[in-house]
C-alpha cells in the first residue's frame, strides 16, 4: 500500500483529483454568486483554494475506493431571480468545468513533447499529470451527470421537469445516495453501469481531441 502511495502515478492522480474537484466546486460557487445568491461567497467557497472545497474522507475515498466527494456548495434558491433556470446553470457549471479542464489537458498534451521510452524528464512528469487530468475530468463530467441524487445530473433534470413531475422526482432524494452506493460498490453493477459509460466517454472525448496516439 505504501509503495503505491509514493509512486509517481499515484501522486499525479492525487494532484489531478485535488485540482479537478476544486475547480468543480468553485464553478458551482461562482455561478451561484453571479446568479444572485451570495450564500457560497459568504461561506468562503468562491475560491480556488482546495482547503475550502475538499472533504478529507471524500478525498481518501475517491483515491482508494470507487466513490468519493467534496464539500457540497451551499445554495439558497430563494435568492435567485429565476430559481429554476439559475439552479440548472449552477448544477451544470460543475460538470462543464470538468469537461473544459479535460479539453485543456488534452490540448496541452499536443504541445508538450512526448518523452522517449525510459526517459525521466520534466516532460514526462507534465505529460503524466496532463493524462491523469484528462482521465479524472472526463470521469467526473460523466459521473456527475448521472441523474441520481445528490449528483448534479439530478439537479439538472429536476430543473427541466414540469413542477408536478419535479415534485415526484424530488422524492428520489431519500433513496438516491443508497442507490448510488449500491451501483458503485457492488462490482457486477459497477461493471455493467459505470465502466461502459466511462470507457465510451473517454474514447469519445479522446477522439474529439485527436488523442488516439496517447491511448496506447
Amino acid at each position: 500500500m505504501l509503495q503505491n502511495i509514493i509512486s509517481p502515478s499515484f501522486i499525479f492522480q492525487f494532484l489531478a483529483v485535488v485540482i479537478s474537484l476544486t475547480v468543480h466546486e468553485f464553478a458551482h460557487a461562482l455561478t451561484a454568486d453571479r446568479m444572485g445568491d451570495p450564500t457560497a461567497r459568504v461561506a468562503g467557497r468562491v475560491t480556488l483554494n482546495p482547503v475550502a472545497h475538499l472533504e478529507p474522507l471524500g478525498l481518501i475515498m475517491i483515491l482508494f475506493a470507487p466513490i468519493g466527494w467534496a464539500k457540497p456548495v451551499p445554495v439558497n434558491g430563494a435568492n435567485f431571480r429565476h430559481p429554476r433556470r439559475a439552479m440548472l446553470l449552477v448544477a451544470a457549471a460543475g460538470p462543464v468545468s470538468n469537461l473544459i479542464l479535460a479539453a485543456v489537458c488534452g490540448g496541452l498534451m499536443h504541445v508538450v513533447p512526448r518523452p522517449m521510452v525510459d526517459e525521466i524528464s520534466w516532460n514526462d512528469f507534465l505529460t503524466q499529470l496532463l493524462w491523469w487530468g484528462f482521465i479524472v475530468n472526463v470521469s467526473l463530467f460523466v459521473f456527475n451527470l448521472i441523474p441520481i441524487p445528490p449528483l448534479d445530473g439530478s439537479r439538472i433534470v429536476a430543473s427541466l421537469l414540469p413542477p408536478r413531475l419535479e415534485y415526484r422526482y424530488s422524492r428520489l432524494e431519500l433513496y438516491g445516495p443508497f442507490i448510488l452506493f449500491l451501483l458503485v460498490l457492488i462490482p457486477p453493477l459497477r461493471n455493467q453501469v459505470f465502466l461502459p459509460l466511462f470507457s465510451t466517454a473517454l474514447n469519445w472525448v479522446a477522439s474529439w481531441l485527436a488523442l488516439a496516439p496517447w491511448m496506447v
